[in-house]
């Protein structure tokens, strides 16, 4: 557990609650040690990444368990499809409050701003003061 710990860069208790919900699945060893395979640790990774978007975990569970079924069913997948929509629109509502606030900035502030953010933050804040321009 530990090993996983470090790997994703999040805490022992934080592993040994995503197990007690069932979240992530371990195998035990013969002195009862919880052992995590690599799918452990992708999985720990997509729930990080789900937690950054405000996902619940009862969702992130279920998306889990969606990719991992065999057989799925289309009630579940337009089910996806409106949650991915609904994300969508809810980051369009963001964006459009937020390009007030950008072209209220200073060029400077523009250029530190855009130094801050990830790759990707910086391709979005060109393209949003692209719309700006």
């Amino acid at each position: 557990m530990g090993e996983l710990a470090l790997l994703a860069n999040v805490s022992k208790r934080t592993i040994d609650y995503y197990t007690s919900l069932g979240i992530l699945k371990a195998e035990r060893s013969k002195s009862n040690y919880r052992m995590y395979s690599d799918q452990a640790l992708t999985d720990l990774k997509f729930i990080e990444e789900c937690k950054r978007i405000h996902l619940p975990l009862e969702e992130i569970k279920r998306k889990l368990d969606l990719n991992k079924s065999k057989v799925i069913e289309s009630s579940e997948v337009e089910k996806h499809i409106s949650e991915v929509t609904k994300q969508i629109q809810q980051l369009r509502t963001e964006i459009s409050a937020i390009l007030p606030l950008i072209e209220q900035l200073e060029e400077h502030q523009k250029n530190d701003l855009s130094k801050k953010l990830t790759v990707e933050g910086s391709a979005l804040m060109k393209s949003l003061l692209s719309l700006t321009s």
